[in-house]
């Protein structure tokens, strides 16, 4: 009556459905389901389900998905402010949309990925829509990169490679766009080295820069986001995984802010102001 096909695989404690809503095959873990594994309420597992198969995507418990959501919400407040307080510490407009393009990509991060998980958790069953935004929740990844990136690329003097790479981080933003709208979860080492890709391939210029201040900030920024990778591929091993992989994005964020905000706004502003 509704079109949906199910067929289950009680041993791995998987249930496999389609619907006209859904493109593909979507699974769910019968672990999920209260009282389907009674040993897992009074036990440490309450607190994660079972590692996914490699065909499907990880399925949080209750604290997972509150811990997920709430890692991020409590930042969006604070990326805002950060971006406006850049906007004010500019001296000129290319310095002002400067601030408005990293600020934006930080705020977007944040917020598509709040609205994510908690379409996730109290939504689940929207799995249109959730599939959209899981979608916009990796895009959004891309393009935060590119926008962590540009600060850099635009107020440092950093040679005749610097120019070509100011437009050619977003064209890897675009591609990685359309990799996720056609391949989205099909091959996810192959999205993890595109991310890690795009994140190290545009440092080999900024490390050519000849004013090496904040460079320091940019390795240990990119050192914890690497540490996080681990977490991020650790769902169903680690309790809490993917919020702990939320706390290094988080922590990395805020040291490459500290690096744009002090030697790329804060410094700029008090040299004006020394030599009015």
């Amino acid at each position: 009556m509704l079109g949906l096909s199910i067929c289950a695989a009680p041993r791995a404690g998987l249930l496999f459905y389609s619907s006209p809503d859904t493109s593909g095959l979507c699974c769910f873990h019968l672990w999920n389901i209260k009282g389907a594994d009674m040993k897992g309420v009074y036990s440490f597992h309450r607190f994660m389900n079972r590692r996914a198969s490699a065909n499907c995507r990880y399925q949080p418990t209750v604290y997972e998905h509150a811990a997920n959501c709430y890692t991020h919400a409590l930042l969006i407040v604070p990326a805002f402010v950060g971006m406006t307080l850049l906007h004010c510490l500019s001296d000129n407009n290319w310095e002002r949309i400067t601030a408005w393009v990293y600020g934006l990509g930080l705020c977007a991060l944040f917020v598509v990925s709040t609205v994510f998980h908690i379409i996730t958790w109290k939504k689940s069953h929207m799995r249109s829509v959730e599939q959209c935004f899981h979608m916009c929740d990796r895009v959004v990844i891309y393009f935060f990169i590119a926008a962590s990136y540009t600060p850099w690329l635009n107020l440092r003097d950093l040679g005749p490679l610097a120019a070509h790479m100011r437009w050619f981080v977003w064209l890897m933003a675009a591609a990685g766009t359309i990799y996720v709208f056609n391949y989205h979860e099909k091959y996810k080492l192959v999205e993890l080295a595109f991310y890690l890709t795009m994140g190290f391939f545009p440092a080999s210029v900024v490390a050519s820069m000849s004013n090496t201040d904040g460079l320091q900030e940019l390795a240990c920024g990119g050192l914890i986001y690497c540490l996080g990778v681990f977490f991020f591929k650790s769902d169903g091993v680690i309790p809490f995984a993917h919020a702990i992989w939320h706390v290094f994005v988080a922590l990395a964020a805020a040291v490459h802010y500290y690096a744009i905000w002090k030697y790329l706004y804060n410094a700029a502003s008090s040299k004006s102001l020394l030599q009015s």
